[in-house]
């Protein structure tokens, strides 16, 4: 089921649940869904639009309610602070620092055996290490919560041009 149907579907429940708070939320990514497909003729936004539209309205939701509690209006900060609970359920999980930090050092800091053993076995080992760098990308892409990636190499910038180009990361 789309993002946009299962917001649908939880409106729904909402309204027969009387659950005020949530129903304001969800009407409120429902109206920013509609809003997004309107500008090229659809009815519907895919997945990915439909998430970066949740994002984007909680950090809304918490920029709002930081807002509201320098202004000491605590019912207001607490009703935007309910609304960003709901609007978080729609979030995928997020990796913590910690987390994060293992998986990075795990692929990154220990080169495992396997990889130099195809740099030591590969005829071309220039080529060998894009291929590489291209399966380390899609990896980093699988993981939540990894937002970007970052590539370096000393005197190697045609080489990370392209592999830019070949992953389609620009």
């Amino acid at each position: 089921m789309s993002i946009q149907n299962l917001i649908s579907e939880d409106i729904k429940k909402a309204m027969l649940a009387r659950e005020v708070d949530k129903l304001a939320a969800l009407r409120s990514v429902k109206a920013a869904i509609l809003l997004e497909a309107s500008k090229d003729g659809s009815s519907e936004v895919s997945d990915d639009i439909a998430l970066k539209i949740i994002i984007k309205l909680v950090k809304q939701r918490k920029d709002s309610a930081q807002i509201y509690k320098e202004q000491n209006r605590h019912d207001l900060e607490s009703d935007e602070l309910k609304q960003l609970e709901y609007l978080e359920l729609y979030l995928p999980e997020q990796l913590s620092k910690d987390k994060i930090e293992i998986v990075i050092t795990k692929i990154i800091v220990d080169v495992p055996d396997e990889i130099i053993k195809r740099l030591e076995q590969a005829k071309d080992q220039k080529e060998e290490s894009k291929k590489i760098c291209l399966e380390l990308i899609q990896i980093f892409r699988g993981i939540k919560g990894v937002k970007g990636i970052h590539l370096m190499g000393h005197k190697k910038e045609e080489v990370i041009a392209e592999i830019i180009k070949e992953s389609k990361i620009s």
